[in-house]
């Protein structure tokens, strides 16, 4: 990683350059492919009020350039805002990066023979089968719980007369409860 500090207006002091330093290292801790950090520091004058200005350029390999501009009356505060800031982008390109990872056709493959060595190994025959359910016509709570009653299923789905979807479930003390 190439760096470069520039002070406009400014005198830079070695205890500021190594600050800077030291706060950029920080930005290694996001393994990206940073080609370099340019920072300019600048002090600005407005209405007689004294303050500075730092502005970071970070090259990213493969992705657009990240600008970051503060502005603070006191320089280390100004620098530590920008840096705070420059982690936040960073970190979010990070998780983006992490987070959508795309799987290849090997990992899949692996995968795949992981979950059939384990049912050999469990001895599990479980399968999901779907069904389908018969939510189509309407009908009234009674209904359903007669036919509740009648099987041996521990609840039952169905739409109500005001097409609202409500379970009935047989409760632990006997009683049936509906959601």
């Amino acid at each position: 990683m190439n760096m470069s500090i520039v002070g406009r207006h400014l005198e830079l002091t070695d205890g500021l350059k190594t600050h800077i330093q030291d706060t950029v290292e920080t930005l290694k801790k996001y393994n990206l492919d940073i080609i370099s950090i340019r920072a300019i520091v600048s002090a600005e004058e407005k209405k007689g009020k004294k303050g500075f200005a730092i502005e970071f350029t970070i090259n990213l390999a493969h992705k657009n350039t990240i600008v970051i501009k503060q502005k603070d009356k006191d320089l280390y505060s100004a620098v530590d805002l920008a840096i705070d800031r420059a982690q936040k982008v960073l970190r979010r390109h990070h998780d983006k990066v992490v987070g959508h990872r795309v799987t290849s056709l090997k990992e899949i493959e692996g995968q795949e023979i992981v979950k059939e060595e384990q049912a050999e190994a469990f001895g599990s025959d479980d399968e999901i089968v779907p069904t389908k359910l018969d939510l189509y016509k309407p009908m009234e709570v009674e209904e359903a719980l007669e036919l509740l009653k009648g099987s041996e299923k521990q609840f039952y789905v169905f739409n109500d007369l005001d097409d609202k979807l409500r379970v009935l479930y047989k409760r632990s003390d006997g009683n049936y409860g509906l959601y």
